[in-house]
Formats: C-alpha cells, sequence, structure tokens
C-alpha cells in the first residue's frame, strides 16, 4: 500500500493506493478516488482510496492464477489460489480433509493477532504458527500494518474468500485452513478478519458472528478450536463491556461444535461479572481458566519489538483485559501443541 496525499479541490485528503492493483502513482499524478470511508470518518479505513491512475494502467496481462476475489466488483483481482487445478500444491490438497488435532485460536478483531502471537511465541518459541486473514474486514492484507510487525512470530499467511494478499491463497477458510497445515505445515493457526470490523448494534449484524463460522470449521476438520473472548474493562458500550456480545452470540449461538474458550484468572468486579456472563454459553464449549501470570510483561514488550498494541484507539494501558484476554488464548493454544490429538 502506497500512502498519498491528494489534493481534491484545494483540500489536501489522505489516501492509499494498492500498487499491485492500480500501479504506483506518482507526484503530480491525477488520480480517480473513492471517498466514501474518508467522508464518513471511519475509524478504521478513513482514507481516500485510489481507483485508478488513468494516465498510468498497470499491466494487466499476466495474470498470475484463475480465482476472483472481491469478485465481481470493478476492482476484481485474479490470484493464485493453493487450492486451485494448476496449484502446485493442488495434489497436496485435493483429498485434504483433517488438521491433525492442531490447536486453531479464533478472535473476533485483527487487534488481538499481536497478543496472542506474542503469548504463544513467549510460552513456546519457534512454533510454527500461520495467520489465516477472512474477508469481515479489510480484503487486502497489504492494508494492515500489524502484519509486517509480527513477521517474525509468523512462518507464512493465507488469505481466505474474498480477502487476497497473503503469502498463500485460499477459496474458503476451511481450505484455508488445510493450507496452513498441510502446505505450510503449522502447529498453531491463528484466525481473524482483516484490519477493521463491521457492527450495527444489533444481535446478529456484525462480521465477527464468523468466529462461530470458523470454530465450525475448524472441527469438522478435525483441528481443536481455542475460542479467544473479546473482553474489555474500557468500552463505554455496555455490550461490549465484560465479555462482548460478539463472543457471546458468535460462540453461543453460532458454533455448533465445541471449542475451548480461554477464561484469563481476573480478579475482582471484572472476574465476577466475565463468570456470569460465560455462564450463559452452551455447554458442549470448554471453558479453560488461563493462568495469565507473565502475560503483561510479555505484552509490555511489544512496543520493543515494534510491535504496537491498539484496539479501538485504546492501548494496553487503557483496556488491559483486552490484550491479556487474546494473550491467554495464544498462551492455551501453546500448551496444547505437546498435547496428543484426541
Amino acid at each position: 500500500m502506497a500512502e498519498l496525499t491528494v489534493e481534491v479541490d484545494g483540500v489536501i485528503v489522505p489516501a492509499l493506493a494498492d500498487v499491485a492493483l492500480v500501479g504506483s502513482p506518482e507526484v503530480g499524478d491525477q488520480v480517480l478516488l473513492n471517498a466514501n470511508a474518508l467522508d464518513l470518518a471511519l475509524g478504521t479505513g478513513g482514507h481516500a482510496m485510489v481507483v485508478a491512475i488513468p494516465s498510468s494502467l498497470p499491466d494487466d496481462t499476466l495474470l498470475p492464477g484463475h480465482i476472483m476475489k472481491a469478485r465481481y466488483t470493478p476492482l476484481q483481482v485474479a490470484v493464485g489460489s493453493a487450492d486451485e487445478q494448476g496449484s502446485p500444491h493442488h495434489d497436496v490438497l485435493a483429498d485434504a480433509d483433517d488438521l491433525g488435532g492442531i490447536p486453531v485460536v479464533v478472535a473476533d478483531l485483527h487487534s488481538a493477532l499481536p497478543a496472542i502471537l506474542l503469548a504463544i511465541a513467549a510460552d513456546r518459541p519457534r512454533t510454527r504458527v500461520v495467520y489465516v486473514m477472512t474477508d469481515g474486514g479489510a480484503l487486502p492484507m497489504r492494508y494492515s500494518r500489524t502484519v509486517p510487525s509480527v513477521a517474525g512470530l509468523l512462518v507464512g499467511t493465507v488469505t481466505a474468500g474474498q480477502a487476497y494478499g497473503g503469502d498463500l491463497e485460499a477459496v474458503s477458510v476451511h481450505s484455508a485452513l488445510l493450507v496452513a497445515r498441510h502446505v505450510l505445515d503449522a502447529e498453531v493457526v491463528v484466525v481473524t478478519q482483516g484490519p477493521g470490523n463491521l457492527g450495527t448494534d444489533t444481535r446478529w449484524g456484525f462480521s465477527g458472528v464468523a468466529c462461530g463460522d470458523a470454530v465450525n470449521a475448524i472441527g469438522t476438520l478435525g483441528g481443536r478450536a481455542v475460542g479467544s473472548l473479546r473482553i474489555s474493562q474500557s468500552d463505554r458500550r455496555e455490550r461490549h463491556l465484560g465479555v462482548s456480545h460478539h463472543s457471546l452470540t458468535a460462540y453461543g449461538r453460532v458454533a455448533l461444535l465445541p471449542a475451548d474458550l480461554a477464561v484469563p484468572t481476573f480478579d475482582g468486579d471484572l472476574a465476577v461479572r466475565v463468570k456470569s456472563q460465560l455462564a450463559t454459553l452452551p455447554h458442549r464449549h470448554r471453558l479453560v481458566d488461563v493462568d495469565v501470570s507473565g502475560l503483561d510483561e510479555v505484552l509490555g514488550s511489544a512496543a520493543h519489538q515494534g510491535i504496537s498494541l491498539s484496539t479501538m484507539g485504546r492501548g494496553l494501558v487503557e483496556d488491559r483485559a483486552y490484550f491479556v484476554a487474546a494473550a491467554a488464548a495464544g498462551r492455551h493454544a501453546a500448551a496444547l501443541c505437546d498435547v496428543p490429538a484426541g
């Protein structure tokens, strides 16, 4: 992604260009912009997006594969998917149907990814971790500042569904999980949407319902789902205080197969609230108490590693519970790596 400033009717606006799609803008170029997100002042995605550089269109004669993502939009992109015919990985994936019991961490927000990875790396160094990015948020992985910052904690990335731009592409979450396991030899997989999040203050109208779908995919394929709970001690919205209704709905209503839900050992009123909220979840899930000793130090080291911890504008100090809960899921997944499947 190229970060730009563009003059529009005498006003300077921030813009982004996906260079692989639209080419490399130069100073003085005229660009065609989509300014919807900018006009709406979105917290994430609050930039104008370059649709085209009319005087310098990219070379589109060489297409990497036969799978289209962002399909039937003006900027649909052709990718070489790992699971398509003609892929060097097709023979491996043609009959792949089993994750072999590996732990797969599922989280609602992209901002949970660094905390999960930091905890895994601290408890089980050199674990082979793969990130699967779903299409609930940003579609291009290149939009993420987080992924480059945690690259040293990953052996690879896979973009699933309409999302694109990972090290490998996959048609569905199911095939992305199998790519992670059988192509990238993952010991742990982390599944979250890309940057950004869609919510409507309704029970079902939010992109995080896909967490429940991911749990179902993991269970169907013989993996061990680890649910990262979205927990906040600081969110001013009642529906997100303690355990977010996103987690309660996704795991409680959408996930029809069991998951280990990593419950951090908080103290005081927050612990009481979380316990009460989790009591409403179906008994098919396993509530796993995770000792969070040492996780504050692990999370506190993020800045020294060039990793930013931020969710909804809040950092570690402002909303410790959110990041510790995500790290607890990573800790539990790391512990499961050495537990025999089944």
